[in-house]
């Protein structure tokens, strides 16, 4: 059969993620130390744990409501408020989502007709560009620069805004750059939005728990904004939930309400156990965020440092848990640094580029492993270098 004319043109023309490519590669290889996927390397809290036993000890494994369990919804809608200042209706402005990678999805088909255009600041997380396209939009990348530490401007948001946007995603804290916008930075971007009417905003924040340079802060918290954002968060970063699968989003009920005829028609709902272990998490686990913040916030340290006595230039990243050192000193490309990297020295990085076009000349590593992985990491990386100078 000719499956190329079979299949979906958009789905086919899609490239694979960068991310996963080096991280599969890696797996092949023994003696690998990978620092390519954001994932913490701690175990799920026991309390959460527990709590997702017992539900399954309890017989809870049928469907729940499409848009999950009211009292997770309660207690969401309790934590935003907590946390980050933010108030929703549990009942009708949250939906429960397999991963914050549905809700990214749901938002973007509600919200976008063939053609609209949305706006993405780069380097910037792989999935926002494909889900667009499939979407039937057009995905219009934003760049942002190392002098401006990897925040978008109100000049360049306002640059990029046409009659055809519709949508503005923003990924703070930032995957890959460890990037925060903090409120004076999102006040100047609201400005430019409330001056026009028809930009929605889709705020990922998944890594809003750990930022490290004072609290976080939402653009829905801006005024004028709670009206046109979608945020969107999940259990994988703060509550180290990676493989339970369950993410949210949070807005306008008109939006949350077409979100969730979408995933009533392609999930139903979210997993049962990992609803009632999330539960656990929203309700009785905030100090286990904060015991993990603080040891990613030492990880950090290390990294930084390490990296720029080596020679390759690193900001201090103010949030997520990942560095993205310039290694344009070296004369290779992202690609062929990482590749050169994981051939000699058996180290796995992520190339820059596969953030977007602006990464070029960067890499991500990612610091969500243990100290002594780390060290031996940053002793082959210095290896690596000293042996090309």
């Amino acid at each position: 059969m000719d499956y190329g004319s079979l299949l979906s043109r958009c789905a086919q023309d899609l490239k694979p993620s960068g991310i996963r490519k080096f991280f599969d590669l890696a797996a092949t290889m023994e003696g690998v130390i990978s620092l390519g996927v954001g994932e913490p390397d701690f175990k799920t809290p026991y309390a959460i744990r527990r709590a997702g036993i017992e539900s399954l000890e309890k017989g809870r494994t049928f469907y729940t409501a499409n848009a999950g369990l009211a009292e997770l919804r309660r207690q969401i809608a309790a934590y935003l408020e907590r946390r980050f200042g933010l108030s929703y209706d549990g009942e009708k402005e949250v939906l429960v989502t397999v991963g914050g990678s549905e809700a990214i999805d749901l938002c973007v088909r509600a919200c976008l007709n063939p053609g609209d255009e949305v706006l993405i600041p780069e380097p910037c997380f792989v999935c926002y560009d494909p889900i667009t396209r499939l979407a039937g939009g057009v995905p219009v990348p934003i760049v942002t620069r190392p002098e401006d530490g990897f925040r978008l401007t109100p000049e360049a948001l306002e640059a990029a805004i046409t009659p055809k946007t519709k949508l503005l995603v923003l990924p703070y804290p930032n995957n890959p750059t460890g990037a925060v916008m903090g409120r004076e930075d999102l006040e100047k971007l609201a400005q430019v939005l409330r001056r026009h009417e028809n930009v929605l905003v889709l705020s990922d924040e998944i890594y809003a728990e750990l930022t490290f340079e004072g609290k976080h802060v939402s653009i829905a918290s801006i005024p004028g904004m709670w009206e046109r954002t979608v945020v969107v968060n999940g259990f994988s970063k703060a509550y180290a939930m990676t493989g339970w699968r369950l993410g949210y989003a949070a807005g306008p009920r008109e939006i949350i309400k077409v979100m969730l005829k979408l995933h009533q028609f392609a999930i139903m709902c979210a997993p049962t156990m990992s609803q009632y272990a999330a539960i656990e998490a929203m309700k009785n686990c905030d100090d286990e965020i904060e015991r993990m913040a603080v040891q990613f916030g030492m990880r950090r340290g290390l990294m930084v440092s390490s990296l720029n006595r080596m020679g390759l230039t690193c900001a201090d990243p103010q949030g997520a848990f990942y560095v993205f050192p310039s290694i344009r000193s070296t004369g290779m490309t992202s690609e062929e640094f990482c590749e050169a990297l994981l051939r000699e020295q058996k180290v796995a990085v992520v190339p820059g580029d596969a953030f977007g076009k602006s990464g070029e000349g960067h890499v991500r590593i990612s610091y969500s492993y243990s100290v002594d992985h780390l060290i031996e990491a940053l002793r082959r990386i210095e290896l690596f270098l000293e042996a090309r100078r």
